[in-house]
């Protein structure tokens, strides 16, 4: 049975301005969205939490009219547990105008009907993330129709400014905080008001997740750096600072995308950081060459105060045109290996060669 979704909105949004999409240079001439206001909620009292919690995190899901039918059907088995997070890289809307202006090239926006939210409900997604560049793809009213179609169906989403969304898995209360580095989002390069932003999640639930969408894109991108990155001149964030600060401030898992590849894995604090679970659904919106085609599902369990207890690497690859599929030579599990080796030394998260994530020391 799917557990009940309680969305929390805790802040007003800032005023929204329309950025660019990707591969492509930000529009500035595009008119700025319009204030969204959002209830500020109270603190719960805190209650004694024993319920463990099981997590399916994928990536970016790019989703177009298309033969919806098939986008997860083979990989539906995997999205399985009491939290299942995705990241909706594009709206639910059949209004609104493109960003992309007529004649442009290198731009792309995303959108499918509003009926496709019930094709991420059917697969198992309980919360979405709408912290993306995507997101705004067909403006302010392209976003409220997504999240209106997401709410019709009881999906918890996070990632406009000052937004938790807030699950309920028995006695244990999970909140998840979105970021990205784009205006209609919580700022993912403000990271001491990130950090603020999950203090508060932190006084709501007794399990933080933390989910961003940053860093450069590209098959050549696999690696994080350790200080800022930039692609086509935005500002997508220092993503090792931003993670381990967020820990810092209270968050038990940290689940990345935006590269559009898979990326490593760190333990800090003892708590998981994954950079970057590449691209998970691009059916016509994707490119799906090389490693921009390997894919994944992180299956975590925590306990009810936020402790490691065990996780998995699902691995996938994407066919068809940019739809998820079982890979059967597991090529993720190696490729995920050896960047979290290279790139974090004694910090880097092994993994079996049957997927399992190996505990902290």
């Amino acid at each position: 049975m799917r557990r009940r979704l309680v969305p929390i909105a805790v802040a007003a949004l800032a005023a929204f301005a329309l950025s660019g999409a990707k591969l492509a240079t930000p529009d500035r001439a595009a008119s700025r969205p319009t204030q969204v206001r959002i209830e500020v909620a109270k603190p719960a009292t805190k209650q004694h939490a024993t319920t463990p919690v099981r997590i399916a995190a994928t990536g970016d899901i790019a989703m177009v009219e298309g033969p919806g039918g098939s986008y997860f059907s083979r990989v539906r088995r995997y999205l399985r547990g009491s939290v299942v997070l995705g990241n909706l890289e594009g709206t639910l809307t059949s209004r609104g105008s493109s960003k992309c202006g007529s004649g442009s090239s290198n731009c792309f926006a995303f959108r499918a009907p509003t009926s496709y939210a019930s094709l991420l409900r059917d697969a198992g997604f309980t919360v979405l993330n709408l912290a993306n560049n995507h997101a705004y793809d067909y403006g302010s009213v392209g976003q409220e129709d997504t999240v209106q179609a997401l709410d019709r169906l009881g999906l918890a989403h996070t990632g406009r400014g000052g937004e938790i969304a807030v699950v309920r898995v028995g006695s244990t209360r999970v909140a998840l905080v979105g970021f990205a580095s784009y205006s209609w989002a919580q700022s993912l390069t403000d990271i001491p008001a990130a950090q603020r932003l999950v203090r508060r999640a932190v006084e709501r639930a007794d399990v933080v997740i933390a989910t961003f969408h940053g860093g450069a894109e590209g098959s050549d991108q696999t690696h994080v750096s350790p200080s800022t990155e930039y692609f086509l001149g935005e500002n997508r964030g220092d993503l090792m600072a931003f993670s381990h600060a967020v820990i810092d401030a209270g968050a038990d898992l940290v689940v990345g995308h935006g590269p559009h590849v898979l990326r490593g894995m760190e333990w800090y604090r003892g708590r998981l950081i994954a950079y970057s679970m590449g691209n998970f659904l691009g059916y016509r919106t994707l490119s799906t060459s090389g490693v921009l085609a390997l894919s994944g599902v992180l299956q975590v369990t925590l306990r009810a105060d936020g402790r490691f207890v065990r996780g998995n690497l699902v691995p996938l690859h994407l066919v068809d045109g940019g739809i998820p599929a079982h890979d059967p030579a597991e090529a993720a599990h190696g490729h995920v290996r050896e960047l979290s080796r290279r790139d974090f030394g004694r910090r880097g998260v092994g993994i079996s060669y049957t997927g399992v994530l190996k505990p902290p020391a």
